[in-house]
């Protein structure tokens, strides 16, 4: 029985949407199943029951599945990559294949052929089978096969020759490979990292370094993997001795991935990491990043005074920009005129005016921020105060009716003053231009599809995490959406000071961090990382452990 009858015939679709279906498949050449479920009008998980049934294959769960590795041999991993299928049990001259596509049969000779085996073929999800083989047989692995099969080993690692290996369609597809998968895992930065015996390259996702599925086989393609990439971010491929940055703007399904390129000389030749932002998801408004409500609220204060440094703190990676960006958006208007000045500038903001630093022809954050005072903002934005210069130049634009956003590398929002205060600013000029600080984390939140209620053994936890006996938590216990990690996506923890009287007496006074906390915390002036990951885990929103991570060491 066709699909379109066999859907029919189970209620599950209605004769429209199969003849909408069967009009688009005309158009577009799919097969009918691809083309119901990406309009929407089947689940992917039922049309595999109707596929099943209409070939009488049994389906299988290729999560719960760890073949031997002498198994996954027995099929050429060019044919596993064209094919679509792997190998998953072999007995009695019979080999077990799994496929998410059974429709084109005669394909399979060519396996009775190859291997001299009965071949059963059986079903698999489609997600699940592209995963498996990711996991087993590497990212790439089909390109990297090719690659091995038509090059010369030497002439491979040839110096000389990088730049025309960079040049090959298979190297280009290669590099692309790589690129997409980082994208389809979620993943922030890309790192390809050279040692003396291989190629490591490692993929950022959740804030967490998870090493690639690829091959050992890319090692031999290490200079050519990098000279292509130097090629796309418009950098010197001669260069090898010195630092570089670039850009690459790529386009995957529809969506628009701007790419940060730093390449750096190492030992065993240059490290590359690609920071990867997602050009056209757009930017969060300020009350969907997760601050806690009474946090929100101050901070929303905060950034309606008419003058004065507000500063976001925290490490590299935190959402130092995101907050920005969000509270920027929330602020400005037509009556309202804001300049930034960053480097480098990661997202474009509709009605404000922004500035790449260009630090060879002496645009530096302190240069920039002068000149900007001179074109009548309400609000400055400066990407960073990293040096005395840029500091007293914020503070001066405070001091004269500015409202000055800017980000400090500090651990905790009280340890700001005392930054500025060690970068040689004076401590009354410090006092009377800071408002308020925000210091932030990025924890991991709880996979939603396999998210379950959890009572843990508080013993095991931090004292600064452990409830009241009894209280239920959530946890992950690990799906196909969180890669099994059970946490799926970010979200934010956010520590604020708002500087009061006391706060401002100790920073004239040169007092250390915790003095000025203690006292920021006597007036209520300070809701800390720690009571933020406490309402979050109670919330169910991340686990004690990302809590632990981030906060309890910092407090």
């Amino acid at each position: 029985m066709e699909i379109g009858a066999l859907l029919l015939k189970q209620g599950v679709v209605s004769p429209a949407e199969v003849d909408e279906a069967t009009e688009e498949q005309q158009r577009t050449g799919e097969r009918l199943d691809q083309v119901l479920v990406r309009l929407g009008h089947v689940d992917s998980s039922t049309m595999l029951q109707a596929i099943s049934e209409q070939f009488s294959m049994p389906i299988v769960d290729l999560t719960a599945i760890t073949p031997e590795p002498e198994l996954l041999k027995v099929l050429p991993s060019r044919l596993v990559f064209r094919q679509q299928c792997v190998p998953i049990d072999q007995s009695n001259g019979v080999l077990r294949v799994a496929t998410s596509d059974p429709f084109e049969l005669t394909a399979f000779d060519e396996l009775r052929l190859l291997t001299g085996l009965s071949i059963e073929l059986v079903l698999a999800n489609e997600e699940d089978l592209r995963d498996f083989i990711r996991q087993h047989y590497g990212v790439a692995g089909d390109t990297l096969e090719a690659l091995h099969a038509e090059s010369d080993p030497l002439e491979v690692q040839a110096e000389s020759s990088d730049t025309d290996q960079a040049e090959l369609a298979s190297v280009i597809r290669l590099v692309n490979d790589l690129l997409i998968e980082a994208i389809r895992e979620r993943a922030t930065d890309l790192h390809i990292e050279p040692y003396e015996n291989r190629l490591a390259i490692r993929y950022r996702i959740d804030g967490i370094l998870t090493t690639a599925a690829v091959p050992r086989t890319v090692d031999r393609f290490r200079a050519a993997i990098i000279s292509r990439l130097k090629i796309m971010a418009n950098m010197n491929v001669a260069e090898r001795r010195r630092p570089q940055d670039g850009r690459i703007s790529m386009r995957h399904e529809g969506r628009v991935f701007d790419l940060r390129v730093s390449a750096i000389p190492m030992m065993h030749g240059e490290g590359v990491v690609l920071r990867i932002l997602d050009s056209s998801t757009g930017l969060r408004p300020l009350g969907e990043l997760g601050m806690q409500e009474n946090v929100l609220e101050r901070w929303d204060e905060c950034i309606h005074t008419p003058h004065g440094i507000l500063l976001v703190t925290g490490p590299t990676g935190s959402g130092k920009s995101t907050t920005l960006y969000a509270s920027l958006r929330r602020v400005v208007t037509s009556e309202v005129k804001a300049i930034t000045i960053e480097d480098p500038v990661e997202y474009h903001l509709e009605g404000i005016n922004q500035i790449q630093t260009q630090a060879e022809v002496g645009m530096t954050f302190a240069a920039g921020l002068r000149s900007i005072l001179r074109h009548d903002p309400d609000i400055v934005m400066v990407g960073e105060i990293r040096d005395r210069e840029t500091a007293e130049a914020a503070v001066q634009a405070s001091l004269t009716g500015h409202l000055v956003f800017s980000t400090l590398h500090t651990n905790t929002a009280a340890g700001a003053m005392p930054r500025l205060l060690d970068m040689g600013v004076e401590p009354f000029l410090v006092a009377s231009s800071v408002e308020a600080v925000l210091a932030q984390r990025l924890v991991r939140r709880v996979c939603n599809s396999c998210g379950e209620d959890w009572a843990p053994d508080w013993n095991t936890l931090p004292e600064a995490l452990r409830f009241r006996e009894g209280t239920v938590l959530r946890r992950g216990k690990g799906c196909r959406d969180c890669r099994g990690t059970g946490y799926h996506g970010r979200v934010g923890l956010y520590e604020l000071l708002v500087v009061s009287d006391g706060v401002r007496k100790r920073v004239l006074e040169r007092r250390a961090t915790s003095e000025i906390a203690e006292a920021a915390a006597a007036e209520k002036n300070l809701t800390t990382l720690l009571d933020a990951g406490r309402t979050a885990v109670l919330q169910g929103l991340t686990g004690p452990d990302e809590v632990a991570r981030v906060a309890v060491s910092s407090q």
